[in-house]
């Protein structure tokens, strides 16, 4: 079965060896865009969250058979040549980065959320970050890192 879609901006055409290949193993596997991280395996921790169609999805629920026709981001598609992408780049100035396993999913979902919200609550941005579970640390370094991206996001429209 191929499948085709965009992934972070450019067209792909997966052949998937049978239609219950979830998206986070085709991403990792048969892509090798291994940014996406396994985690729960049942759509909880938030780990494996990438933005499809402009909503932040879990990977891990996905099947890769119903991705055709959809636009696809990954972690390895925010950054230019040239810079990190706002929210990288707080994570990187807030030093919000433990082990790694969750942070690709914090950075997604922080995205959508700027995306859909340029200038969210507390609330929206408290419900996104408990979208993704830590296990290293408490959050106070993936939030202020969330409110300098939306500030450098905010900023940059701004100007």
């Amino acid at each position: 079965m191929r499948v085709k879609f965009k992934l972070n901006g450019d067209p792909v055409e997966v052949n998937l060896r049978s239609g219950d290949r979830l998206l986070v193993d085709v991403l990792r596997e048969d892509l090798e865009l291994t940014g996406t991280k396994h985690g729960c395996g049942i759509g909880a921790c938030g780990t494996c969250t990438v933005i499809m169609d402009g909503y932040p999805i879990a990977s891990c629920m996905q099947l890769a058979a119903l991705c055709e026709g959809a636009e696809i981001r990954t972690v390895e598609g925010l950054a230019g040549a040239a810079s990190l992408h706002p929210v990288q780049q707080a994570f990187v100035d807030k030093s919000a980065l433990q082990c790694g396993i969750c942070i690709p999913g914090h950075v997604m979902a922080a995205c959508a959320l700027i995306e859909r919200s340029p200038d969210p609550s507390d609330e929206e941005i408290r419900a996104s970050l408990d979208s993704v579970y830590c296990r290293c640390t408490g959050y106070a370094r993936i939030e202020q890192a969330y409110r300098e991206a939306i500030a450098a996001v905010r900023k940059a429209r701004n100007s």
